[in-house]
């Protein structure tokens, strides 16, 4: 093993205008980002959203950091890391530095590294925030992409998912209630979010109540975010 200088800070991302989610608003985007540097001079570089929905703050992300400071230093393997510091921002990010540091030490891609094929690109959501009809349909119509993620809250979010088919009838879309809606939205909803070509719900319930959606219908394909976590949450997963 050789050894390596950890460099650990937070930095902040102003965002154009602010993003609302069924339980905040937020004007800037909170990250922590890592830069590992070994013996010969190679850096890697990785980083992580903070969330406060799984209880992190900056100072708790920079203490995890800290707390495996001497570990990393050291030259310690990426699956003593993931022993040493619990799943979260601050694993991730290093876990991401560790994987970026070997792969130019090494003059491969990490993809290289995982004896896996070269990615292709790929289509990914270009995401709406909460707001009224009016105004996400409008936010629709300005992005202009051909895959939307449509934020949603609770009551009022099938009239603006209609608002947003019709500002935009080409586009996919998919919805993400974060956590907001009840057992009676799941079930009420799911038909007519499938009338207006929706192809996916994601976290509809709060994820201590995914119970509730052992085997209902399903119109549209849920896809559970909050509720999963890594591979131990799959298992609990199953038939809901």
């Amino acid at each position: 093993m050789t050894s390596r200088r950890l460099d650990a800070r937070i930095e902040r991302f102003p965002l154009a205008k602010p993003f609302t989610i069924s339980r905040s608003t937020v004007s800037d985007v909170e990250l922590v980002v890592i830069r590992l540097e070994d013996e010969a001079g190679q850096r890697g570089w990785g980083e992580e959203r903070i969330y406060s929905r799984y209880g992190e703050s900056a100072e708790s992300v920079i203490g995890a950091i800290e707390a495996v400071r001497a570990l990393v230093e050291g030259g310690c393997s990426r699956v003593a890391l993931i022993d040493a510091i619990p799943g979260g921002a601050a694993r991730t990010a290093l876990d991401s530095a560790l994987w970026d540091l070997e792969a130019k030490a090494s003059g491969s891609r990490v993809y290289e590294l995982l004896d896996m094929p070269q990615p292709e690109p790929a289509l990914v959501t270009y995401t709406i925030g909460l707001g009224t009809p009016e105004e996400m349909a409008a936010d629709a119509k300005t992005a202009g992409r051909p895959l939307l993620k449509l934020k949603l809250g609770g009551e009022g979010d099938l009239e603006r998912v209609r608002a947003v088919r019709e500002a935009v009838p080409e586009a996919r879309l998919i919805v993400d209630a974060n956590e907001a809606w009840t057992l009676s939205m799941v079930q009420e909803w799911g038909a007519p979010m499938a009338d207006l070509a929706v192809e996916l719900i994601e976290q509809p319930l709060h994820a201590d109540h995914d119970d509730g959606l052992a085997g209902i219908d399903r119109p549209v394909p849920l896809c559970a975010d909050e509720s999963c976590h890594g591979p131990d949450s799959l298992e609990r997963l199953v038939g809901r």
